[in-house]
């Protein structure tokens, strides 16, 4: 192994290497230490980084402690034996000198440790000198370095200095203190015992590495205006030209030793100022209350730099003779001031006119003056490093009007219960600060024209146009609203200018306890679950029943928005249960075909006692007959497809609550089963879903629309505030926005998080990537080639059907070849997916677990149905859209049954939602839908309460195809997706034709067999 070293040797810095090398464990001698790397082996540990090193190597001496067997190793060997007769002593090593480039380029390399071969290391002493190079950068990046001119006796070298200020230089202390020896224990005499000074040798390093990376970043840039045989005009352009054309060995010119001078010169003010002890502070000074004199007062005072408690004022040490020269860096502490105030003057226009007006080290101001001094000139001076005290009330920034709302003690109910529509009587008031204000008080402040004024003995500052808007709000201001717009107030959604601060709603009594609850969703009474219902819940179960009776006892809708498998059902059941014996009205519960038993089960498993009927079928009762069976039963259980042809007569019922379970099914508005839900009137509305936001924010909408009407505004004006903003501008202030005002009505645990619930097991999720054959790419570049074309002239709808049709036909050849052509030829070994798919599921099998194919497809169904019957020989159900309401069952039934079928395939809308799948285990994902929301719907049928295994989820990819580089794209948007965003195939169509191509094109990297 070899350990790289960089030390100082006269100045420069030398690349060398330590070879360790172990005794022999299995005898009891020790070999002598081979101490120095050969130059082929250092050269050799560098390649691969790209680093290139010219420079000849030499032979230097490196003091190092050294025992009897020679030196010591920087790092312990596992067979290095104990040696008490340690001296320091030379050793000859081979070491290349570096240039300041290798030296910059070998540190850089080093940062980067992954690049180095595994048995090279690097010493203590190359990690300190990247911190040296650190520091270089700092220099750097915040432009502490000028121009200057190095007389070396016989030549003159231009370079960029550092400037060493106080607190760099007490940075460079700090690092000359912890200096390794090693950095430092190089010599060109193994007679010269090295006793190099840390400091200086930083400041050397620091200054060739600043010179180094300011000149690489000018090269090219610097374009001198004359040239060395005609008179130059300025400081400034010789300086360039020395930069450009000066080297080490460059011989003297006549105009150097007055450049030199020049410089020296000019630069005085700069190291005046870094050398300084002090720095100049400007404390401004309200006007006296004792007084009637108006004016700010600006004074000049000095701070030592090491004790900031320290000041005195700058016109002190003029007026007395005793403090007229302090020390500071050896520099003149009058010319310090001098230089420091014009250097501020520069930068403050306040600073220049009082210099200018006056010869005293302070002035006065008017109040504009003392607010632009605020505003504009006490920032620009600190960003310069000077400190500026100000007054302790400009920092709380807290005079910006602040709005409060106002309800009165009572309200009217004309239902018998608050709603939504309950009329309260409203009023409002402004303060500033803390204090309260009067309507008299804003409208005397804003006709005033200054921006500082003093309020009540507290001074602040105050916008007019501020002002005045919350004279106009307070004016026109509503006094009666309903409770729903109190709502929407409250969560930051009202019609308050953007220029005044909300500062929330304040009640009284009732509407307070309404209001707490519903922002925090916390503070409502944890009920407890009624007696009569069959099995225990779950903390957080109470929590969500107690919730839905809290919202329902208001009359306001709500979201339960649970991961799958967490108990949806059964809390809402608790509230029907509880709610029944007072009411005796009945509760509709619309859900989609395929889960209608398993409600009805569900609700004869947990309520036995509850009447529950299914309206289904077409001998379901109708008119006064369905009317007069609704009212005999606590709930009744109907499909989304009979909602809008049964609406007539539905909406004759009055029901207790209307309660939409999988409620994404209404996520289009404009469909006439989500205008049937939203038409339906009830006490109270519930959805249940694990996706309210599936695709898009309309699907959010539409979903709040039918729990609290009119909460979000119209879908137009929902669009223009939410969706454009956050969907398309990725606006996360408006998703914010939304979140907070959506929150008080969705409830949404997850299964992942153990503080909800701890004994379920662990959900692992993989991506299969799989192989093309050659039949399959053959195919795929045929589908692309056939879409180039066509695409290229298509516009509109045209040109997005085209897309969809093209995404389509490869999703089906990434599957099988057969599945595209449809011609029901055999399987064989014609897709990788499927060859995959086989081989996981026998492992599967042979460990006597179980699985889930899900795809979109119900060819491709079909096809595995058939394909994994004849391979394994087993029973292989296949649960899609076709399949009648008792066949779903029976298949669900079997394959949870102690010896079902060790298979199950479903198509992902069919068999994605309201199935309890718990048998299985592992999830085979086998084409992708590309919404993470559907594709986690689906794994929740196994990963939910009931199961008692890690549940392995396996999503199939085909390598370097459309469906990695989506899934790539759909990873990348995870964090705006997981806020609001969903995402789906639509999207696809609206990228450039050159983007899609990017998306749709086989890789070269796709693996093919």
């Amino acid at each position: 192994m070899i350990i790289l070293h960089i030390g100082d040797c006269n100045g420069t810095l030398h690349l060398w290497g330590e070879r360790i090398k172990n005794t022999n464990p299995h005898t009891r001698k020790t070999t002598p230490y081979s101490f120095g790397a050969g130059i082929q082996d250092i050269r050799k540990s560098l390649r691969g980084t790209k680093l290139k090193i010219k420079s000849k190597d030499t032979t230097v001496y490196a003091w190092l402690p050294t025992g009897k067997y020679g030196p010591v190793p920087s790092i312990d060997t596992p067979h290095t034996s104990p040696d008490t007769t340690i001296r320091i002593a030379p050793c000859a090593v081979p070491a290349i000198p570096l240039s300041t480039k290798e030296a910059i380029d070998t540190l850089c390399i080093s940062m980067g440790k992954q690049t180095l071969k595994e048995d090279v290391g690097i010493g203590a002493d190359i990690t300190y000198w990247t911190d040296i190079l650190r520091l270089a950068s700092f220099q750097v990046v915040q432009q502490q370095y000028i121009p200057d001119l190095i007389d070396t006796g016989s030549a003159y070298a231009a370079v960029w200095r550092p400037i060493f200020s106080n607190d760099t230089t007490k940075r460079l202390r700090n690092l000359a203190r912890r200096m390794p020896t090693v950095a430092r224990a190089l010599t060109t005499s193994d007679t010269d015992i090295p006793n190099g000074n840390p400091h200086a040798m930083l400041q050397k390093a620091a200054l060739s590495m600043v010179d180094y990376i300011v000149r690489t970043a000018a090269s090219g840039h610097i374009t001198p205006k004359s040239n060395r045989r005609k008179r130059f005009s300025s400081t400034h352009d010789m300086w360039l030209y020395a930069l450009k054309t000066l080297g080490p060995s460059h011989p003297q010119l006549d105009d150097m030793s007055n450049l030199s001078a020049r410089i020296r010169k000019w630069r005085r003010p700069i190291d005046i100022q870094a050398e300084s002890r002090f720095r100049l502070c400007f404390r401004l000074e309200e006007p006296r209350e004792d007084s009637e004199d108006t004016q700010w007062r600006i004074s000049y005072l000095l701070q030592h730099r090491d004790d900031p408690s320290l000041m005195v004022t700058a016109d002190s040490i003029w007026a007395d003779d005793t403090t007229r020269v302090l020390e500071s860096g050896g520099h003149n502490i009058r010319e310090y001031i001098v230089l420091s105030l014009g250097q501020a003057a520069k930068i403050s226009h306040s600073i220049r006119q009082g210099l200018e007006q006056n010869d005293t080290l302070w002035h006065t101001t008017d109040t504009q003056g003392a607010y632009k001094f605020l505003s504009e000139d006490a920032i620009a001076l600190q960003n310069a490093g000077f400190v500026v005290l100000l007054p302790a009330w400009w920092n709380r920034r807290d005079w910006k009007p602040r709005i409060t709302g106002h309800t009165g003690k009572k309200f009217s109910v004309s239902s018998g219960m608050l709603s939504l529509n309950t009329i309260v009587s409203f009023d409002w008031e402004a303060a500033l600060g803390d204090q309260k204000m009067t309507m008299q008080e804003l409208e005397n402040l804003a006709r005033m024209k200054e921006p500082l004024v003093q309020v009540r003995g507290k001074w602040m500052a105050v916008n007019t146009s501020e002002i005045k808007s919350a004279v106009n709000f307070l004016k026109k201001g509503p006094k009666q609203v309903t409770f729903r717009d109190v709502i929407k107030t409250s969560l930051g959604m009202g019609d308050i200018p953007q220029e005044l601060e909300f500062d929330g709603i304040r009640t009284d009594g009732h509407m307070d306890d309404i209001l707490h609850k519903i922002h925090g969703q916390t503070g409502f009474e944890n009920l407890k679950q009624p007696k009569a219902l069959s099995g225990t819940l779950r903390p957080y179960q109470v929590r969500g029943y107690s919730w839905l009776s809290f919202l329902s006892r208001w009359g306001l809708g709500g979201c339960l928005a649970d991961d799958m498998g967490l108990g949806k059902t059964v809390q809402m059941l608790a509230l029907v249960l509880r709610d029944w014996p007072k009411s005796q009205r009945p509760t509709l519960l619309i859900c989609p075909t395929s889960v209608m038993n398993n409600w009805y089960r569900e609700a004869a498993n947990f309520t036995p006692d509850l009447p529950v009927m299914i309206h289904h079928g077409i001998n379901r009762p109708k008119s006064q007959r369905f009317k007069d069976e609704a009212q005999r039963h606590a709930m009744v259980i109907t499909s989304y497809g009979l909602i809008q042809r049964d609406l007539k007569f539905l909406a004759d019922v009055q029901w207790r609550g209307v309660v939409l379970d999988e409620a994404q099914n209404i996520k289009n508005p404009e469909t006439k089963q989500s205008r049937a839900a939203r038409s339906l009137t009830a006490d109270y509305k519930f959805a249940l879903t694990g996706t309210p936001v599936e695709n898009h924010l309309g699907d959010l909408w539409s979903i709040m629309d039918f729990l609290n009407p009119g909460f979000l505004g119209t879908q137009g004006q929902f669009r223009r505030s939410y969706m454009i903003p956050v969907q398309k501008n990725q606006d996360y202030t408006a998703a914010e926005r939304l979140k907070r005002a959506t929150g008080p009505f969705i409830l949404r645990r997850v299964k992942t998080d153990k503080s909800i619930i701890s004994d379920l097991p662990e959900k692992m999720e993989m991506k299969v990537l799989c192989s093309l054959t050659k039949e399959q790419a053959s195919l795929y570049a045929s589908i692309l080639k056939d879409t180039e074309s066509s695409l290229m002239t298509a516009i509109g709808i045209q040109r997005k059907g085209i897309i969809l049709r093209t995404l389509t036909r490869l999703k089906q050849v990434c599957n099988h070849p057969a599945h595209f052509l449809g011609d029901n030829s055999r399987i064989g070994e014609r897709s990788g997916k499927i060859s995959r798919l086989t081989g996981m599921l026998e492992e599967v099998i042979s460990v006597g677990e179980r699985a889930l194919v899900f795809t979109q497809y119900a060819k491709m169904g079909t096809m595995l149905q058939n394909h994994l019957k004849n391979m394994f020989n087993v029973d292989v159900p296949f649960l899609y859209g076709a399949v009648p309401k008792y066949q779903r069952d029976v298949m669900v039934d079997n394959f949870q049954g102690e010896n079902g079928p060790p298979i199950f395939i479903l198509s992902l809308k069919a068999g994605g939602t309201g199935l309890n799948l718990t048998a299985a285990n592992h999830i085979f994902h086998f084409d992708r839908w590309w919404n993470p929301a559907v594709e986690n719907q689906a794994t929740d049928r196994a990963f939910r309460i009931g199961q008692n295994k890690n549940v392995h989820v396996h999503k199939m990819i085909c390598a370097g195809t459309l469906e990695e580089k989506i899934d790539a794209m759909i990873e990348s948007k995870k964090t705006v997706a997981d806020k609001v965003i969903g995402t789906g195939e639509g999207w696809l169509t609206e990228m450039s034709n050159s983007d899609l191509r990017e998306v749709l094109s086989l890789s070269r990297e796709a693996a093919v067999i």
